[in-house]
């Protein structure tokens, strides 16, 4: 493996300086200020000007299609984080464009990436239901054929930022008798259909996420991705990217996992809690820790920066005592509430896309070949 530093060319240098400005321009203290408060991970107004300025285009396409090339690609990661774009929707949204792209009707993908690509359109996961869990193949939500267009029922649950979306990515049942991985479709359902209702959840950690209704809403064939109970080929896929297990360029430079935005985060906060207090023992440990997880590639990598940032939160809050408990904004709030904000933002990043005892049991086995874990109790034991 080559760790050497990549020295930049001067037209990627000013790539880079360029960027940098353009995210102070957009991501400014406001919108820093008003993300820690509402949770959304989200801003519009940067939206749509990342997508104006044609950064969301080059970031979508690869650099045969005219997309970033790697290092200007790694500078864009880098950059965003650094800056802290409330950025986490632009993820669901390219990574479901490309679904639309691979498995839906052509006409379809064509009427839809323009608007994608200037930030006018985003796209939700509409996956977990309320008994569900993180297994996405229990689907209870319905889809059934009337002629030409499907009548969908049913709820889900952590529908993130729908409110904010045109669209959501619908997990559904078209045939409730066969076998759960052979019973699902997927479709690309409008947001403002007749009979999708919105309802904001408010997690412990303060994020805005959303419970769905589905009632009676009729979506016509076109918006159907891939074959009817085709649909488990069709989520694999998403469901690979969203869990960073897909394969990655053989250059170095791709991000090596999914949430770095999330551990340039806690770095940012490590760093103010460094400029104020005193040296110690648990400042050490989290830097190491810290540098641990941004190495860490694939489904490790997703574990170690979700568990690293959940076990040196409240240490960094400790160091800072009660000045660290405070939020954005508040008199006296150290580091203006980073520490905090990390230490919310630290419980949900462990069950984005899944809990960390999945990616474990993922881990165990598709990567060391061990068998599947047995949650029955001991014998004798009732």
């Amino acid at each position: 493996m080559d760790f050497s530093r990549v020295e930049l060319s001067a037209e990627d240098e000013a790539f880079q300086q360029e960027l940098r400005g353009f995210l102070a321009g957009v991501v400014t203290e406001e919108v820093i200020r008003r993300d820690r408060e509402t949770g959304e991970n989200f801003d519009e107004t940067v939206h749509l000007a990342l997508g104006a300025a044609g950064y969301l285009a080059a970031d979508y396409r690869s650099e045969a299609d005219g997309g970033f090339s790697a290092v200007r690609r790694r500078i864009w990661e880098l950059e965003i984080g650094r800056a802290h774009t409330p950025w986490f929707h632009w993820g669901t949204t390219a990574m479901v464009a490309k679904s639309v792209q691979a498995f839906g009707a052509a006409g379809l993908a064509e009427r839809i990436l323009p608007g994608v690509l200037s930030g006018e359109l985003r796209l939700c996961l509409g996956y977990t239901e309320p008994e569900g869990g993180s297994d996405v193949a229990t689907c209870k939500t319905r889809a059934a054929r009337d002629g030409s267009t499907w009548v969908i029922n049913g709820s889900k649950m952590f529908t993130s930022n729908a409110h904010n979306a045109q669209y959501v990515f619908l997990i559904t049942n078209t045939d409730p008798v066969a076998p759960k991985h052979q019973s699902l479709t997927m479709f690309l359902v409008p947001m403002d259909s007749p009979g999708v209702q919105i309802q904001p959840i408010r997690t412990v950690d303060g994020d805005r996420t959303n419970i769905t209704f589905y009632t009676d809403v009729r979506v016509d064939d076109e918006y159907r991705i891939g074959d009817v109970n085709g649909g488990w080929a069709v989520l694999r896929e998403a469901l690979n990217a969203e869990h960073g297990t897909i394969e990655r360029e053989a250059g170095g430079l791709q991000k090596i996992a999914t949430m770095t935005e999330h551990i340039l985060l806690t770095a940012d906060a490590v760093d103010g809690v460094a400029r104020t207090v005193a040296p110690d023992y648990r400042l050490g440990r989290a830097v190491a820790r810290l540098e641990a997880a941004m190495s860490a590639s694939d489904m490790y990598g997703r574990v170690a920066i979700a568990q690293t940032m959940r076990d040196i939160a409240p240490d960094l809050m400790d160091l800072l005592g009660s000045a660290g408990a405070l939020p954005v904004d508040a008199s006296g709030a150290a580091d203006n509430g980073g520490a905090e904000h990390i230490f919310r933002l630290a419980g949900p990043t462990g069950i984005y896309g899944g809990t960390l005892e999945v990616f474990r049991n993922m881990i165990a086995a598709h990567a060391l070949g061990l068998p599947r874990p047995n949650y029955a109790p001991p014998k004798g034991v009732r």
